[in-house]
């Protein structure tokens, strides 16, 4: 299996986590929360090497150029996910090509297994669009009113919830993002900006383990997880 890079957006601040330090660089078991997102993507052999797009104000980037001995790059992103995916698509190395498939994947969702990771790059490169990890929606869903009040129960039949990494081939990506942009549409991910254009992203269903940290409630739930670890 070929090399594959990965563009893992970290330019935004994470309001709804509060405080004054990114999640990315929050602390857990002596590590930061991202240097345990990039051993979990470096884990894999496959994984070549990864671009971190900053926010232009970033005080707290370390200054990493290599992590586990695989090399990092950095570049600046923009005021949405999208803009900074594209970023990080434009600053990808020259070896790159406009067909190979590269991952995005969350800055803030460390939790990610190597059995999941395996799954999306065997079948998500054996499709001609791609795939994303997600899982199925296994709670009733209820549609709220104005009142905040139940308006309706709504069929979670077929639903998924994306996760990342999400897979895809570097330059309809990067297409996929322009076009929606243009379009004035924030898209959430960048399943969303391919499926405007027509095509079909291939699901793979991951662990439920691979949270994103949104929340403090989130974070001592990593916490957890890491003590429940085996030791190396």
């Amino acid at each position: 299996m070929a090399g594959i890079w990965t563009v893992i957006p970290a330019a935004g601040r994470g309001t709804r986590f509060g405080g004054d330090l990114p999640k990315q660089y929050l602390q857990v078991g002596g590590q930061t929360v991202l240097a345990h997102t990039l051993a979990a993507l470096f884990a894999h052999e496959a994984v070549e090497g990864a671009i971190i797009v900053l926010s232009a104000e970033d005080a707290d980037w370390p200054g990493w150029s290599d992590f586990e001995g695989k090399p990092l790059q950095t570049c600046v992103g923009g005021a949405t996910r999208a803009e900074s995916v594209l970023a990080g698509l434009r600053a990808l190395p020259e070896q790159v090509r406009g067909d190979d498939f590269v991952l995005v994947h969350d800055a803030a969702r460390p939790n990610l297994s190597r059995t999941d990771l395996a799954a999306l790059l065997e079948r998500g490169r054996a499709d001609p669009v791609g795939a994303i990890l997600a899982a199925p929606v296994r709670d009733t869903l209820k549609r709220a009113g104005d009142d905040g009040g139940i308006d309706g129960t709504e069929s979670r039949e077929r639903l998924w919830r994306a996760f990342t990494p999400q897979l895809f081939r570097r330059l309809q990506l990067s297409r996929a993002l322009e076009h929606a942009a243009q379009a004035g549409i924030d898209v959430t991910d960048e399943a969303m900006a391919m499926e405007r254009q027509g095509l079909r992203p291939l699901l793979i269903e991951g662990a439920e383990s691979n949270f994103k940290i949104t929340t403090p409630a989130d974070l001592a739930r990593f916490e957890f997880e890491l003590q429940r670890r085996p030791a190396r």
